[in-house]
C-alpha cells in the first residue's frame, strides 16, 4: 500500500517536481534560527523573520517559474535572495541561499526545457552574485565588529567625564539617567554633575547649544571646570566665574551654554545662579512654583557680548520642598497636535515623596506625549528635601557615619534615539 500510493502516472520525471521544494524546505531549516535558539524580545524577532526574507523572495520567484511557463524568463530574479541576504545574514548565510538559489534555477531551467547556453549564463550570474555578496557581508561584518569597539570606546570616554554619580553625596540620595538625541549616540549636549564640598552639596544642570560630538566636547569642558572649581571656591557667583573664564577661551563665536548651578551650604537655604536657563521648578504645599531669576544673565561664553553678570538668588527649602531643574528638552518636546509639553502641570500630578519614582512617571509620561521618541537631549533633577535634615551642612571631608536622614535627590536624562544611560546608576541598584 505504502508503495503504490507514492506511485503516480507523470510524464516528468519525480525529482524534477519535488526536489527544488525539498531544497527549499532543508534550506529555511539550516537558515533560520530555532525559536530556543532566536534571542529574545522585539529586536530577536525581526532579526528571525529577516533572515528568511532571501528565502522567500527565492520560493516566490520559483513558483513565478514553475507555474508561469514562461521558461527563463524569472530566474534571473533569483540573483535578489543572495543579494538581501548580505544585508541580514553571515558569509556563509550568504553562500547557502545563493546555493539554494542556483540549485533551484538549474532544476527550473531543465524542467522549463531552456537552451544550454541561456541557463549557463544564467546560473553562472548567480553564482557570481552569490560570491560577491558573500563578500559584501564579510565587509559588513567587519565594520559592525570596528563599530562595536567605538562604542566601547565611546561608552568609556562617556563615564570620564560625566561620572557616575554614587548613591549618596552627603545628605543626597541620588539616581540619574542619561541618553542622546543624536542617532546611536550615549551623550549629549545635556550635563549634570552633584559633587559635596567643603562648602556643601553644589551642582549643576546645563545644555550646550547643539547637539552630537561638538556638544559633547564642550560639556566635558563645562563639567570639568566646575568639579574643580567647587571645591575651591567659597562663592557660588566665583565657580561661575571660573567657567566663563575657561570658556572665553575655548568656544567658538556662535556656542554657548545655558546653566543653572545651586549650592547647599546650610539648612533650609538654596544658592541659585541662573545662566539663561529654565527656571527650576519649586514643589511645596501651594502647588509648583517656578523660581523665575531675579536679574536674568545670559548664557555661559556669550557674558563679552551682553555686558550682564549673574546674580546669586536664595531660595527657601522646607522640609518636604523639592526643586526640580530641567533641560528645554523637556518643555519644548511636542506632541502630534505640536503642543509643547506641559510640565508644570504634569509635575503636580505626578510628585510624590520618592523623587525617583516622581521622575520614572513624568519620563513615561513625556514619551506619551511625543509618541514615544524624544528629538532633542532632555534632562531632569529633582531634590527633595525630607523632615529631620541636619540643621548644620556637613563637611565633604567628613561623610556620615550610618544612615541619615537624606536631601532625596534623583536624577534623569532621556533622548530620542535608541536607548541609552549616561552617567550614573539610580540609588536602588536597578539598571535602565
Amino acid at each position: 500500500m505504502r508503495q503504490a500510493r507514492i506511485h503516480h502516472h507523470d510524464h516528468r520525471p519525480r525529482w524534477q517536481l519535488t526536489k527544488p521544494f525539498t531544497a527549499l524546505r532543508d534550506s529555511v531549516r539550516q537558515i533560520l534560527p530555532s525559536r530556543g535558539d532566536a534571542p529574545s524580545g522585539a529586536a530577536g524577532v525581526r532579526r528571525h523573520y529577516t533572515a528568511g526574507v532571501p528565502v522567500l523572495i527565492i520560493a516566490a520567484v520559483a513558483l513565478l517559474a514553475f507555474s508561469g511557463g514562461t521558461g527563463m524568463s524569472w530566474l534571473p530574479l533569483l540573483a535578489v535572495g543572495p543579494a538581501l541576504a548580505a544585508a541580514t545574514s553571515g558569509p556563509w548565510g550568504v553562500i547557502r541561499i545563493g546555493v539554494l538559489a542556483v540549485a533551484l534555477g538549474a532544476a527550473l531551467g531543465v524542467h522549463g526545457g531552456a537552451p544550454g547556453t541561456e541557463q549557463a549564463i544564467v546560473l553562472s550570474t548567480l553564482s557570481a552574485v552569490t560570491l560577491a555578496s558573500s563578500l559584501a557581508s564579510a565587509l559588513r561584518r567587519r565594520r559592525e565588529q570596528v563599530l562595536a569597539a567605538v562604542r566601547s570606546v565611546a561608552e568609556a570616554a562617556q563615564h570620564a567625564f560625566l561620572k557616575p554619580v554614587p548613591a549618596r553625596v552627603g545628605h543626597f540620595q541620588t539616581a540619574v539617567r542619561y541618553s542622546a538625541a543624536a542617532a546611536e549616540a550615549r551623550v549629549g549636549g545635556d550635563l549634570y554633575a552633584l559633587v559635596p564640598t567643603p562648602y556643601g552639596v553644589r551642582l549643576i544642570v546645563g545644555d550646550v547649544r547643539g547637539k552630537g560630538l561638538p556638544a559633547v566636547g564642550i560639556a566635558a569642558l563645562v563639567l570639568g571646570v566646575f568639579r574643580e572649581a567647587a571645591y575651591d571656591e567659597p562663592d557660588l557667583l566665583d565657580v561661575v566665574h571660573r567657567i566663563e573664564r575657561s570658556l572665553a577661551r575655548n568656544l567658538g563665536p556662535d556656542d554657548f551654554v545655558t546653566a543653572v548651578l545651586a549650592g547647599y551650604p546650610e539648612a533650609d537655604r538654596m544658592e541659585l545662579v541662573n545662566c539663561g536657563h529654565a527656571a527650576p521648578l519649586l514643589v511645596h504645599d501651594s502647588g509648583v512654583l517656578p523660581v523665575e531669576p531675579a536679574r536674568p544673565a545670559p548664557p555661559l561664553g556669550l557674558r563679552a557680548l551682553a555686558g550682564e553678570a549673574p546674580a546669586l538668588q536664595e531660595v527657601a527649602l522646607a522640609d518636604g520642598n523639592q526643586l526640580l531643574f530641567y533641560t528645554d528638552g523637556v518643555t519644548e518636546a511636542r506632541d502630534h497636535q505640536r503642543e509643547f509639553y506641559p510640565l508644570v502641570e504634569r509635575l503636580s500630578r505626578h510628585v510624590s515623596e520618592d523623587p525617583s519614582r516622581t521622575l520614572a512617571a513624568l519620563h513615561e509620561d513625556l514619551l506619551a506625549h511625543v509618541g514615544g521618541e524624544l528629538h532633542d537631549d532632555a534632562a531632569m533633577l529633582l531634590l527633595r528635601k525630607p523632615a529631620g535634615t541636619p540643621s548644620v551642612a556637613p563637611d565633604a571631608a567628613d561623610p556620615p557615619a550610618g544612615p541619615l536622614p537624606a536631601l532625596q535627590v534623583a536624577a534623569e536624562v532621556e533622548t530620542s534615539q535608541e536607548g541609552v544611560r549616561c552617567g550614573g546608576e539610580p540609588a536602588d541598584g536597578s539598571r535602565w
